[in-house]
Formats: structure tokens, C-alpha cells, sequence
């Protein structure tokens, strides 16, 4: 393999993970309001409006647990796809992004307290992984990069519409 593809490669890998990380702290930061501070008129959000989906304190840490293993699952396909390592990263994608994982999410957690809307957007997410995963053998970017970006769109819009809050500090909040 020539040097200048290599290094296109790994050019193309950082670029992948740097927009990950972003659009990744984007939709899982909350937006704080500074009265005193703003110095020009750039519009900010000023709240929180994403639906709050109440569970219990045991019932949520499983819940951050697998966004956080989601969030690692990506950066290790990141780099196995710099590391051309296609047999790994579509592995993971199969089994921690795939239809494996949505199936086994819906049978350990209490899904009455998940709205369908939520269901949508977790097997739209699901689905983009399955459609990367078939995509990954190519070993092309131009077709994994894109397919890449349907699994990080899907995981942000979920990111933008919801929040898990425990059922006790809602409560507390009324």
C-alpha cells in the first residue's frame, strides 16, 4: 500500500473521530445561560427541551452504561477502520451497534417507561449500524464514511430529543 493512501487513510480516520467527538459533545452537553457574559447576539439555547424519560437510579445507570459502551464501541471502530482492521470494525458494528444489541437493550430494560418515539429512533440507529456493518468488507471510505455517518445522526437525534432522569428526582422536581 503507497505511503500517500496510508496516510489518506489515517487522515480520513482523524477527521471521522474529530467530527464524532463534537457532534458527540454537542448532543450530550446541556447548554448553560450567561446573562452577564454574552457580549454579542449569537443565538444559544436557553434550555433544556429534550422529553425526559423517567427511570428508576438502577434502571438509569444500565441506561448510561450502554450509551457509554455505544460511545466506546464508535471510537474503537474509528480506529480499527485507521488501522484498516475491516474484520474488526465490522464485528463491533454488528454486535455493539447492530440489531444484537437492540434486541438485548429491549429485553433487560423496562420498555413502559421508553416511548415509541424513543423505539424509533433506537431502531433507526440500529438499522444505520446494520447498513454500515454490510458496507465495511468494501474497504472503500467513500462508502463506510457515509454509511459512518447515518449510525452518528441517528445516535444524535436521540441525544437532542431525549434525557433519562431518574424517577426520584423528577418527583422531587414537581
Amino acid at each position: 500500500m503507497s505511503s500517500f493512501y496510508r496516510r489518506r487513510q489515517i487522515l480520513l480516520g482523524r477527521v471521522a473521530l474529530g467530527v464524532l467527538c463534537v457532534v458527540w459533545s454537542a448532543g450530550c452537553s446541556q447548554a448553560e445561560r450567561r446573562h452577564e457574559e454574552q457580549q454579542s447576539s449569537i443565538p444559544y439555547l436557553t434550555s433544556d427541551s429534550r422529553h425526559p424519560i423517567p427511570l428508576s437510579v438502577s434502571a438509569e445507570k444500565e441506561h448510561r452504561a450502554v450509551m457509554l459502551q455505544h460511545l466506546e464501541t464508535v471510537q474503537v471502530i474509528v480506529n480499527a477502520l485507521i488501522e484498516e482492521d475491516y474484520e474488526l470494525a465490522r464485528g463491533l458494528t454488528e454486535l455493539h451497534l447492530g440489531f444484537f444489541m437492540h434486541r438485548l437493550a429491549k429485553a433487560s430494560q423496562p420498555s413502559e417507561n421508553f416511548p415509541p418515539a424513543y423505539h424509533d429512533l433506537a431502531l433507526a440507529q440500529h438499522t444505520a449500524a446494520e447498513e454500515l456493518a454490510r458496507i465495511i468488507p468494501t474497504r472503500d471510505m467513500k462508502q463506510i464514511l457515509p454509511r459512518f455517518n447515518n449510525v452518528l445522526k441517528a445516535c444524535v437525534a436521540c441525544h437532542l430529543e431525549f434525557t433519562v432522569r431518574e424517577q426520584s428526582s423528577r418527583m422531587e422536581a414537581s
